[in-house]
Parts: C-alpha cells; sequence; structure tokens
C-alpha cells in the first residue's frame, strides 16, 4: 500500500512556506532556533494554515496537548544527534552556589563535572560549560556537535565575552579567573564543533541536566 502523502507548513524556519515532503521541510526547521511548522493531510489545508499565520491558527484550531502544539507526528519530529556532547548548569538560587558538567548523548558518560563554585549564577555556568566542552572537544580533535538549553551561553561564546552581572568578589575570584580565561581562549582557538540549542520541548530534559527542577 503506497504511503499517503503529507504536507508541511513551516511558519518560522529557514524558509518559511508550504513543502510536499519531510525532507524539504526538515531542511529549514532542524536546528532552527523556535522553528515552528506542523504536518496536514492536504495541500488545500495547508495552504490555508501557513495563510492564516502561526498564532491564529493555533487560535482557531487549538491543540489538546496543554497549549503545546503537535509539531509533527512522533516519527516525523527531529531528533537529537546521538555522537554529540551536551552540556548544562546547576545553580542554588539560595546558596548562589554553580556546578557545571558535559554529559555524552549516546552513552549518557559524564565528561567533566566543575564545581561547586560560590557566588556565581546560572549563565556563568552555561557559559563556561560550552566553552569547557568546545575546547575539550578540540583537545580530542572531536568535530562532534554540542548541545545547550542556554541561548546566553550560546551568544557570549558567539561574541567571545560574558555580559554576567554578577560583581566579582574575593569568595568568587577562582570564577572570575576562568571567565576571563574563556574569554581568551575563544579569541584565540577557532573549533568545528556546531554548536545547537537543545529543543526540550520536544526531547525532554538536556542528558547534562542535573535533575534537580
Amino acid at each position: 500500500m503506497a504511503t499517503k502523502r503529507k504536507y508541511y507548513v513551516v511558519w518560522a524556519g529557514v524558509k518559511p512556506g508550504v513543502y510536499d515532503n519531510w525532507n524539504d521541510c526538515k531542511a529549514h526547521v532542524l536546528h532552527f532556533e523556535g522553528a515552528k511548522y506542523k504536518s496536514f493531510e492536504t495541500e488545500q489545508a495547508a495552504i490555508s494554515a501557513f495563510k492564516e499565520g502561526y498564532a491564529a491558527y493555533y487560535r482557531n484550531h487549538p491543540s489538546p496537548q496543554s497549549g503545546i502544539p503537535l509539531l509533527l507526528l512522533k516519527e516525523e519530529a527531529p531528533k537529537p544527534i546521538l555522537e554529540s556532547l551536551s552540556v548544562d548548569a546547576a545553580w542554588n538560587t539560595v546558596t548562589k552556589m554553580m556546578e557545571y558538567r558535559g554529559v555524552y548523548v549516546a552513552t549518557r558518560e559524564v565528561w567533566f563535572h566543575k564545581g561547586p563554585f560560590p557566588n556565581a549564577s546560572n549563565n556563568i555556568g552555561e557559559f563556561l560549560a560550552l566553552v569547557h566542552g568546545i575546547s575539550l572537544c578540540k583537545q580530542r580533535n572531536l568535530d562532534i556537535p554540542i548541545y545547550t538549553d542556554s541561548i546566553t551561553a550560546m551568544a557570549w561564546v558567539r561574541h567571545k565575552k560574558h555580559k554576567s552581572i554578577i560583581l566579582p568578589t574575593a569568595e568568587n575570584a577562582v570564577l572570575f579567573d576562568m571567565m576571563t580565561r574563556a574569554e581568551n581562549w575563544l579569541k584565540n582557538n577557532t573549533y568545528d564543533n556546531p554548536i545547537y540549542k537543545w529543543n526540550t520541548p520536544l526531547w525532554g530534559e538536556i542528558p547534562a541536566d542535573f535533575g534537580r527542577k
């Protein structure tokens, strides 16, 4: 029996539009931060939904999944790359202690774990974890993808500079020295590892998560 054809709407992606196969749709949404897309049974339904717009479509056709749209059928949804490294940080809002680690996605093996550090923040931890992961991969000659769930850390790495509002003190002097060295490493090195945003709504918590939520 022939597979029933589907049509795909991309409201937010590399190139929004209507596509008649999953491979074309995937090329415009995979690893695109904030991608918005959905499959339809007919071309006319897809065209109508695209013209209607993402917000209007889900306002007029609410999803049963607690407000989270069903973007694609489960078997069609993009999946994380297993041969990759994930990084994350944990920060205690009461004690202000922070730690971070890197976990190999395929096996859940912990590749590094640092901290806890006093008088820190979660953003600092996410930044240091990402730079640590990048430098470790370069040391091991690995060009595997690196996943983070922090847009802030990705921006700091991209600009090669942190923008933390935490003030340096004698207590966190070691931490600020680490951030300075991380910035210098980024300025003086290149790397081939693609850095991707972990899709938490679709994939669950990032493997490097400390499980304390």
